[in-house]
């Protein structure tokens, strides 16, 4: 006689999937907090990213290179996929992000960044000349309007008119890069995806310094931090490396493979909050009500468009089909990756179907 698994152990992973789901997309919130006092004592974006990424980079290679298995080939194969991943994803969504938050609020910059999925409806619109699911279209009036509270034109917020167009930079990027996602990378390892695109956009922005094209400046000044000043600056630099990178994206994999991505993507949401709680502890950054308010309309309107793909990918995967890649209605609402964020989570296309947000 055979038995029968119990039911608590199917639910043992999910509800361990959901902690290091929870766990990830804390550690990415945990980014933006602890690199603006590195960016107001005289770090540049640029410099910032590349440090960040090129030291994240060397902490990810030994789990890469053992995900790699010694199939070096793979890289070659996918070459143009892991330069254009470092180039978005790394290069342009992080360094505009962290210029957005040198000069406005870290929860304001990332809900911004946040309306990347609405850029990716009204694309699907003008591209298709088929209008979405009434649940996107709702969803993107939602986020417009959360957008509009959370820049807040009455100049109540008092925003920097420079950080926002950062911040939409930001979003345009990721917007990209959710479209880049759509890409077969089959073989490919995520973390080996995300290991090797670190390395490419530090490289290049080290390569955009020395030709002048960036600025790339550092201070090795002590820096204010939880309302104590003189902390050293390899603190929240460490924080930022080890936390909310190495250990963001790693937990933000095993998260996603207990989880699905589906579930995950939405637990990712989750990162705009911790953004704004840790802004408000280390850096006593409140967003105004106005802006708050406008931060719940963002959020529900994200949700309302990825919950429109439902229905098609249930389909698809009825008929054991492939759901449609970027760009099309249905698979407008994400792409493969899992977590949202400015630092996208990649997902293997392999075993994780096209779903957006993660940060």
């Amino acid at each position: 006689m055979t038995s029968r698994p119990h039911a608590s152990d199917s639910r043992s992973p999910r509800s361990s999937g959901l902690l290091i789901a929870l766990f990830s997309a804390a550690a990415f919130g945990a980014s933006g907090p602890f690199m603006k006092p590195l960016l107001e004592s005289g770090w540049s974006p640029a410099a910032a990213v590349a440090a960040r990424a090129g030291a994240a980079g060397l902490v990810l290679l030994v789990p890469a290179l053992i995900a790699l298995h010694g199939r070096y080939g793979m890289l070659v194969r996918h070459a143009g996929f892991i330069v254009a991943y470092g180039l978005i994803a790394v290069l342009g969504t992080q360094v505009l992000y962290f210029a957005a938050i040198q000069r406005m609020p870290v929860g304001v910059s990332l809900l911004i960044e946040y309306t990347a999925p609405v850029l990716l409806v009204l694309l699907a619109w003008g591209r298709t000349r088929r209008a979405p699911a009434a649940t996107a279209i709702v969803g993107s009036l939602l986020s417009i309007g959360g957008l509009v509270l959370v820049i807040d034109p009455t100049g109540v917020g008092d925003l920097d008119p420079l950080g926002v167009v950062f911040a939409a930079g930001a979003a345009v990027c990721l917007a990209c890069y959710f479209l880049l996602s759509g890409t077969p990378t089959e073989g490919l390892p995520p973390v080996v995806l995300i290991c090797s695109g670190l390395f490419v956009g530090s490289a290049a922005l080290l390569l955009a310094g020395v030709v002048g094209v960036l600025p790339l400046t550092i201070a090795l000044d002590p820096v204010a931090l939880l309302g104590a000043h003189g902390v050293p600056w390899f603190v929240p630099f460490a924080v930022v490396v080890l936390v909310s990178t190495s250990f963001a994206y790693l937990t933000g994999l095993i998260g996603a493979s207990r989880l699905g991505s589906r579930v995950a993507s939405f637990v990712g949401l989750t990162e705009v909050l911790f953004a704004v709680l840790l802004s408000w502890l280390l850096l006593g950054e409140v967003p105004t009500t106005m802006q708050a308010l406008g931060g719940v309309l963002v959020v529900a309107g994200i949700v309302a468009i990825k919950l429109e793909r439902a229905p098609s990918a249930e389909r698809a995967a009825a008929a054991d089909v492939t759901p449609a890649r970027p760009v099309s209605g249905a698979s407008v609402s994400g792409a493969s990756v899992s977590g949202v964020s400015k630092d996208a989570v990649v997902a293997d296309s392999r075993t994780r179907e096209p779903d957006p947000l993660s940060s």
